[in-house]
């Protein structure tokens, strides 16, 4: 007898090798994903934008970086006395346009090296809203705290949502390897903010695009993680305390999902192995010169070396 609808991932007839490199953009379940690459010692790059959360906007930011736009003052605006990206997310406003300007610009050309090396392409959407700012009539990322009188908010149409899509595939599979794997999946994160019947008619919009413009083109695929959230993972429980993100528990549990669909075994133990070299280096001692101390680090240095060995990135670095 079951007692709860399990979801499960297709498994992947390309797997992730322990050099292969993974980049991510979209909504913060995104950058869950990433640090877990991140802690298993995978090379992983994420959000070189920040956390952005709708298709038009991931589109005009993998656009940005395969043409390896340099960002000038005239591209930024002076709002709340910070210098703004309406492409960004605030994490990169700053006081002075040339701090703001040069992460800016470090961010683009280091995604755009990430890309070329590139084998796996996670994309997460989070909604089909979008925000129009009205002073330039430019759609934007972000609203950076503005008032909402300087914004419309609206619905992207089908007709944007595939072609940003669409066009999304293009770019990276120009620009990525050659065999590159495009996984796009839906976040579970639930704009609340919208309205409940608002979010569901955004989440359904975004998987109606994604299945429609991914039909019939290889080496791209839908990964169930909004499934997995809504319908395996059915319980408040697996919630952080604001009842909307995901606890450690459930990413966890769809971390696993992901990796038996997609990685190889020796993946599998390259990643278990690390992560318990991490758990290892985060333990605390009141008495770092200790003997014992000394040769627990001796034990787990000669551990790192033997995973070196490996692969051929820096790892723990």
């Amino acid at each position: 007898m079951k007692f709860r609808t399990e979801v499960d991932i297709n498994v992947s007839e390309r797997k992730i090798g322990t050099d292969d490199c993974i980049f991510s953009m979209g909504s913060c379940f995104a950058a869950e994903m990433h640090e877990k690459f991140s802690e298993g010692q995978i090379q992983s790059l994420n959000n070189p934008f920040g956390t952005i959360f709708n298709p038009y906007s991931i589109n005009h930011a993998i656009q940005q970086i395969y043409d390896a736009k340099e960002y000038q003052e005239n591209d930024l605006i002076l709002a709340n006395e910070n210098y703004i990206s309406l492409d960004h997310h605030s994490s990169f406003d700053a006081r002075s346009a040339k701090q703001s300007l040069e992460l800016i610009n470090r961010k683009i050309e280091e995604a755009n090296q990430f890309l070329q090396n590139t084998s796996f392409v996670i994309i997460t959407f989070g909604t089909s809203y979008i925000y129009e700012f009205l002073p330039k009539k430019k759609l934007v990322a972000n609203c950076h705290k503005i008032p909402q009188k300087f914004f419309e908010k609206r619905f992207l149409g089908h007709q944007e949502l595939t072609e940003s899509i669409i066009k999304t595939i293009d770019i990276l599979k120009d620009i990525c390897k050659k065999d590159v794997q495009i996984l796009f999946t839906v976040s579970p994160v639930r704009h609340t903010k919208d309205g409940i019947v608002e979010n569901q008619l955004s989440k359904s919009k975004l998987m109606t695009a994604i299945h429609e413009s991914i039909s019939g083109k290889e080496n791209c695929h839908y990964l169930p993680i909004y499934e997995l959230m809504m319908d395996d993972l059915r319980d408040y429980r697996f919630y952080k305390d604001d009842m909307i993100h995901p606890n450690s528990q459930a990413v966890q549990y769809i971390w696993e999902k992901f990796g038996n669909a997609y990685f190889t075994d020796e993946t599998k133990v390259f990643i278990n192995e690390n992560n318990k070299i991490l758990a290892a280096l985060n333990h605390k001692t009141n008495d770092d010169k200790n003997p014992k101390y000394q040769e627990f680090l001796q034990k787990i240095n000669q551990k790192i070396l033997d995973q070196q060995k490996k692969v051929k990135h820096k790892i723990f670095g």
